[in-house]
């Protein structure tokens, strides 16, 4: 018959395997990082999300929010979407900055000296902006913080080696509104919470609202779905995820139309999907005002060293004098 006092160290000691074993497994299966810095997308774990490292909010010299988001994959398109947004295809987008928010009437018309839009009010996202508007007021940024433009304005071609502004490429603007996730939308499949992220049809009341009222997605970009439709660097091409390269894909190298992404004011949410392609005619004849739906926002290039963008208060006030003038003639068109 064993002795009390050595049946109770036996416990004891029991006890205390028992509690390493389970320390081992908790804190073991907490460490298993190894997937988590696993783009969208890539074969080890497919349902994986998120770049190699978190987006970094940064304010340029000029005093307007962008956002870093570091290099990774996203799988774009839709299986189930319609045809132009199939086949879904991987693919991988280098580190680049994006504009925190829509461009702001007050900005635009700070650079360009004019404000086309229609729905007027400063903090508004500016609207009735044509495609060659857009890439002129990259330029005109471009040269207010002494930095290289990346468009030629007789050409329209895009120098994607330029430290200087842009628009983004469409693989660009998908991979940073999904925002490593893979629904069709980036708060889920559904529609239902759209209400707290856009300003679509249904809530919009008929025209364009302030930037960033509603919630960010998942990197802090406001207003990626709805309030205005933003255009995009690419020439659109209704086959051309078919043919698209893997790495940094910039589009077909011509077409008639250039690609529009995210849905507006007037879009159904439908329109509003992450991988909803549009396309309108860029409008680089100088003879009228784009259309009230259609605005934008601008990337930059990033490196390991950037001039230009910096820590410093963003709400910071701004004098310098419009670096170029966009004239329009002609009627508005209605929306």
């Amino acid at each position: 018959m064993a002795k009390p006092g050595n049946q109770f160290i036996k416990i004891a000691a029991l006890s205390v395997l028992v509690c390493l074993v389970l320390l081992v497994l908790l804190f073991g299966r907490k460490g298993d990082n190894s997937n988590s810095n696993v783009g969208v997308g890539e074969s080890t774990v497919p349902n994986n999300t998120g770049p190699r490292a978190k987006p970094v909010p940064f304010g340029t010299e000029s005093g307007i929010a962008m956002i870093h988001l570091p290099a990774g994959s996203v799988m774009m398109g839709d299986a189930k979407g319609d045809p132009d947004e199939k086949p879904p295809h991987k693919i991988w987008v280098d580190s680049f900055y994006m504009d925190k928010y829509e461009v702001t009437q007050e900005e635009f018309e700070r650079l360009v000296g004019e404000n086309p839009s229609r729905w007027k009010g400063e903090t508004n996202p500016v609207d009735r902006v044509r495609w060659s508007d857009a890439v002129k007021y990259c330029n005109a940024r471009s040269q207010e913080e002494d930095l290289e433009p990346c468009y030629n304005l007789e050409t329209w071609e895009c120098n994607f080696n330029a430290n200087g502004y842009r628009l983004p490429t469409e693989a660009e603007w998908e991979y940073a509104c999904r925002a490593g996730t893979t629904t069709k939308y980036f708060f889920g499949d559904g529609p239902g919470r759209l209400k707290q992220y856009a300003w679509y049809k249904k809530n919009a009341a008929g025209r364009t609202r302030p930037v960033g009222q509603k919630l960010a997605n998942p990197w802090g970009l406001h207003d990626m779905y709805g309030n205005v439709a933003e255009w995009c660097n690419d020439y659109y091409g209704v086959d051309y995820y078919k043919q698209s390269v893997e790495k940094n894909p910039q589009g077909p190298k011509i077409a008639d139309t250039r690609v529009i992404r995210g849905g507006s004011w007037d879009s159904k949410p439908e329109k509003c999907r992450s991988s909803f392609r549009y396309n309108e005619d860029p409008g680089y004849a100088d003879v009228c005002f784009g259309y009230d739906v259609y605005g934008f926002r601008v990337v930059r290039k990033a490196r390991q060293s950037v001039t230009g963008l910096v820590q410093k208060p963003l709400e910071a006030k701004r004098t310098t004098k419009p670096a170029i003038s966009i004239r329009h003639r002609g009627k508005g068109s209605p929306g």
